[in-house]
C-alpha cells in the first residue's frame, strides 16, 4: 500500500525566548491550531484518521503526557483519534511522520498526521537530559561532548575555517529572506493566535536577513569555554588524530533556538477517496541509524545513504536535499560526502536563519521540500537530520 502526503501546515517559528512572540503559546497549543488548521483547509472527517503522533525533543513537563491525545481533543477531532508521543532528538518530527506511513504502508491504518512541537522558551534545552549526559558511567564510556564540540570537531577534521562557515551562515539568510520576500512559505503557514483570537506571529521571528560576513565576525566562538573546561580533551582522546579543536561556531552559524509546530497529512489512496483529497506527494522510503556519539553529528550522509538504498534509487535521482542546519559544518561536511552542489540543498535557507524548534524542524522541512518541488515542477526529495547521542533520520518523497 503507498502512503501518500496531503497536506502539511507549521507554525511561524518564534524566538525561543521569554520575550519571544510565541512564549506564551504553549506548546498543547500550538498543536492544537495546526490540528485545526488542518480540517478546516480540507473539510476533513476526523473520524476517518487512525493516529496522531507528535514529539518532541524534551517531552517533560507540559509538553508531556501524550501531548498528541491532548492536542487531538482540544482540536475537537473525533475521540477515535489515538494520540502517540515519541522523542528521537531533532530526529523526532520528521520520524513521527516516517512511523505514520510506516502503519500505512503496513496496511494496518488508513490514515494519520505525523509531525512535532517544541517550546524553547517554556521548556528549556536541558530539561530532558538524561543518562548519556548525566550519568557519569555512560557520559564516560561514550566519550560524551556537548554537540557544539562535535560541530567544531567536523571543522577541525575536514578543515573548515571560520570565515567558510560564516559564508555558509550568510547564504542561509539570504535564502531564506528571499523565500519569504518571494511568499514561498505562505501556503504552509497557519498564523498564531492568543487566547482572545489576535495573531501573535506570522512570520519567522529569528531571521536577521541583513547579516554579513562582517557582522559575524564580531561574535565570539560559543564552545570554547566548554572545551576549555575539559571536553576538548575528551574529543582529542576519541580523535587523537587533532592538534587542538577549532572553535569556528556562534550563534551567527548554528542553529537558532525557537518555539514552533509541524504537522504533516498521511494517508492511503482509499483515505484520500473517502476524504475528498487529491495527494501531493508519496511517502518511498525512510531510515533511521546511528553514528559515533562525540562528533554526533555526521550521521545524515550515512542515513540518507540507507534510505536511497530502500527506495532503489543513488543520489543522481534526487532533485533536491534538505539537511537540518544544526551547524554550519554539518551540512558541510554532508555536500562534501554526497557531492551535493549549493543549488539543490536548503534552497530556502535553513535553521541557522530561520531557527531549530528541535521535535518539530523535521516535520516542517519536509513540507518544505514539497512545496518547492510543486514550485519547481521537480520530482523528488530528499529530508534528514541528524540528533543528539549520534542519531540521524531520513525521508524521500516524491511529487504527485
Amino acid at each position: 500500500m503507498e502512503a501518500y502526503v496531503y497536506d502539511h501546515v507549521r507554525t511561524p517559528r518564534g524566538k525561543g525566548r521569554p520575550d519571544g512572540a510565541l512564549h506564551e503559546i504553549t506548546s498543547v497549543e500550538m498543536a492544537t491550531q495546526l490540528l485545526k488548521a488542518l480540517q478546516s483547509r480540507n473539510d476533513l472527517d476526523t473520524g476517518l484518521l487512525d493516529d496522531v503522533i507528535i514529539g518532541m525533543a524534551q517531552p517533560v513537563g507540559e509538553q508531556g503526557g501524550v501531548l498528541a491525545r491532548a492536542a487531538v481533543l482540544q482540536a475537537g477531532y473525533a475521540q477515535t483519534v489515538a494520540g502517540q508521543q515519541i522523542h528521537r532528538f531533532c530526529a523526532t518530527g520528521l520520524d513521527a511522520v516516517s512511523l505514520i506511513a510506516a502503519q500505512v504502508h503496513s496496511g494496518m491504518i488508513q490514515a494519520g498526521i505525523g509531525g512535532g512541537v517544541e517550546s524553547m522558551s517554556r521548556t528549556v534545552m536541558g530539561y530532558d537530559s538524561g543518562a548519556w549526559t548525566s550519568d557519569p558511567s555512560v557520559a564516560f564510556s561514550n566519550y560524551y561532548a556537548p554537540q557544539g564540540i562535535g560541530a567544531d570537531l567536523i571543522a577541525t577534521l575536514d578543515g573548515y575555517t571560520r570565515e567558510d562557515v560564516d559564508n555558509f551562515a550568510v547564504e542561509s539568510q539570504r535564502k531564506a529572506a528571499h523565500a519569504w520576500e518571494n511568499g514561498y512559505f505562505k501556503k504552509a503557514i497557519v498564523p498564531i493566535k492568543d487566547v482572545l483570537g489576535d495573531v501573535v506571529l506570522d512570520h519567522d521571528e529569528h531571521m536577521r536577513p541583513g547579516t554579513t560576513l562582517e557582522s559575524l565576525a564580531k561574535l565570539k566562538p560559543a564552545f570554547e569555554g566548554f572545551g576549555k573546561a575539559g571536553f576538548e580533551a575528551v574529543a582529542k582522546a576519541k580523535y587523537p588524530e587533532i592538534e587542538e579543536l577549532n572553535y569556528v561556531h556562534h550563534g551567527g552559524n548554528s542553529s537558532g533556538i525557537v518555539d514552533g509546530a509541524g504537522l504533516v497529512l498521511v494517508g492511503s489512496k482509499e483515505f484520500g477517496e473517502k476524504a475528498g483529497l487529491k495527494p501531493r506527494g508519496r511517502i518511498r522510503s525512510y531510515a533511521n541509524i546511528g553514528s559515533e556519539p562525540t562528533i554526533m553529528l555526521t550521521a545524515p550522509a550515512a542515513v540518507s545513504r540507507k534510505a536511497l538504498k530502500a527506495a532503489g534509487m543513488t543520489e543522481k535521482d534526487i532533485d533536491l536535499w534538505e539537511l537540518n542546519e544544526a551547524f554550519a559544518s554539518v551540512v558541510m561536511r554532508f555536500q562534501r560526502e554526497l557531492n551535493v552542489p549549493d543549488d539543490k540543498i536548503n534552497v530556502n535557507g535553513g535553521a541557522i536563519a530561520m531557527g531549530h524548534p528541535l521535535g518539530a524542524t523535521g516535520a516542517m522541512i519536509l513540507g518544505t521540500v514539497l512545496d518547492e518541488l510543486e514550485r519547481r515542477n521537480a520530482e523528488t526529495g530528499l529530508i534528514t537530520l541528524c540528533a543528539a547521542n549520534g542519531l540521524g533520520t531520513a525521508a524521500i518523497i516524491e511529487r504527485v
